[in-house]
């Protein structure tokens, strides 16, 4: 009985953590549905860097998070990408999980993250 009850334990931490874990979004595949105006991006770097430098259209995650969910779209089922830093920058799940507690489920996450952006050569806006 101890060891059902362990596997079935170890089972639902692995299903918990998974369901928070959001699946990655490719550069290229980010740029499409920029470009078909179909995905809201959330900049969790910090506002100092999203005032830097930040993938066009990308919201302030520090500045926006009270009023997140007038900035999302209306349809829980829309793209939402989270990015930071980069691979190993871990800033993106606050982001991803405040639209994921709002209802969303197909949350992405951009591992290149923005010094991968920068690095493919992609343009980078700055804050007025």
């Amino acid at each position: 009985m101890k060891k059902i009850l362990a596997v079935l334990a170890v089972a639902l931490v692995a299903t918990v953590t998974q369901a928070a874990e959001s699946s990655d979004i490719s550069i290229a595949d980010l740029k499409a549905a920029l470009a078909a105006k179909t995905v809201t991006v959330l900049d969790a770097n910090g506002t100092d860097s999203w005032q830097a430098g930040h993938i066009p259209g990308a919201i302030d995650f520090a500045t926006q998070t009270a009023k997140l969910a007038s900035l999302l779209p209306q349809d829980k089922g829309a793209l939402v990408v989270a990015y930071c830093g980069g691979p190993k920058c871990g800033a993106y799940k606050s982001a991803a999980a405040a639209a994921k507690k709002l209802g969303y489920t197909n949350v992405k996450h951009l591992s290149a993250g923005i010094s991968g952006w920068k690095k493919a050569g992609e343009t980078v806006e700055k804050a007025n």
